[in-house]
């Protein structure tokens, strides 16, 4: 696909017209990264943001003592560091890719310059930027709510999609774990028990829900 495929399947731009992409397409450019390229640590200055075209991308954070957290697994069509560009104007965390990707990228001097003359990209960007908030905020409630079965229950419903019952983890367990806000033997523990339960059928990174009502019920409930 090319740049202007990618930005055309990108929530953030949806509502751009063709007058939009020619200038959108005219301010970005495609890079290709491979699995562990550091693209941005915490901190640092922000020269611009992204769009996953092709592969999966980790946002995380490190503690004083080196231990990873994921904050997000962004898949093709997802932007991350748009806000970066505003305010503080620095990363706020670190982001790598999970595997080769390609990347479309919007340097910052040259869309904001965009921005000021094209008043609807701007209110699509505030748009989503506002999905980002709640997306973050939802995040933030299940970390504070919710226990670990029920973390993994919404996951694995989100994952599915409406009409799935079968689906395969598009990460490692060990970085779910991290995605999780938990640990690799809570998890494996957990899938156990679900397993035990009857919930799920687990075979290595290939999930079969079995009992998506119960499933359901489960992502609802709470921490105990």
């Amino acid at each position: 696909m090319d740049l202007r495929t990618f930005i055309k399947n990108c929530p953030l731009f949806s509502g751009a017209t063709e007058e939009d992409l020619d200038n959108l397409v005219s301010v970005c450019r495609s890079r290709q990264h491979e699995r562990g390229d550091v693209l941005f640590s915490e901190g640092e200055e922000a020269l611009g943001f992204y769009i996953v075209g092709t592969g999966k991308v980790k946002i995380y954070k490190l503690s004083p003592e080196g231990k990873e957290r994921i904050l997000h697994i962004l898949h093709p069509g997802s932007t991350f560091a748009e806000a970066a560009i505003f305010g503080s104007g620095r990363y706020p965390a670190y982001a790598e890719p999970l595997e080769k990707s390609t990347l479309v990228f919007f340097p910052k001097r040259e869309f904001l310059t965009l921005l000021k003359d094209h008043s609807q990209i701007a209110i699509n960007m505030i748009a989503g930027l506002s999905r980002f908030l709640r997306q973050f905020a939802t995040q933030i409630e299940e970390l504070t709510f919710k226990d670990v079965p029920s973390r993994l229950a919404r996951y694995l419903l989100e994952l599915a999609g409406p009409n799935t019952v079968e689906v395969e983890l598009p990460i490692s367990k060990s970085q779910l774990a991290s995605n999780l806000g938990t640990v690799s033997e809570t998890l494996s523990r957990t899938f156990r028990k679900l397993s035990e339960d009857e919930l799920l059928e687990v075979r290595g990174r290939r999930i079969s829900i079995l009992d998506r009502e119960r499933l359901e019920d489960l992502a609802a409930s709470g921490k105990e």
